[in-house]
């Protein structure tokens, strides 16, 4: 546990779900409509740092964040990522997995999702010649 980190300092009312390993919360600053998070409970920076126990436990943390939001929600997609490193873009030095609902029209083009942090490589299908 780190004194500064933010996800190692929540309150209970944040949390949607735990076990022993992980927590599920919304993200404070979402890009979607109930944008949530899944974070191991050890204070480890990046996903290959985590034990195989704790990787286990985030895809099924996630699995269960995924069918709540379908269950409440009905989104039409979902964007996953983890930001590993600060050259990936990681402001949170605490591993953390972005669960983010997408919904048909909720940006004009959605193609190429993750691919748009690099935008003049997003629209890879014009250059895919058959």
């Amino acid at each position: 546990m780190s004194s500064t980190c933010f996800f190692c300092h929540l309150n209970d009312s944040q949390i949607l779900f735990q076990d022993d390993l992980v927590i599920t919360i919304r993200d404070a600053y979402p890009i979607s409509p109930e944008h949530t998070l899944i974070i191991p409970k050890r204070h480890i920076v990046s996903l290959f740092e985590a034990t195989q126990e704790e990787q286990l436990a985030l895809l099924q943390a996630l699995q269960v964040a995924q069918k709540n939001l379908s269950q409440q929600y009905a989104p039409d997609g979902y964007n996953i990522g983890i930001n590993d490193g600060i050259a990936a873009g990681q402001t949170v030095m605490h591993l953390h997995i972005h669960l983010i609902p997408r919904y048909i029209g909720d940006c004009p083009d959605p193609r190429g999702g993750v691919r748009w942090i690099f935008p003049e490589k997003a629209i890879y299908s014009a250059l895919v010649t058959e």
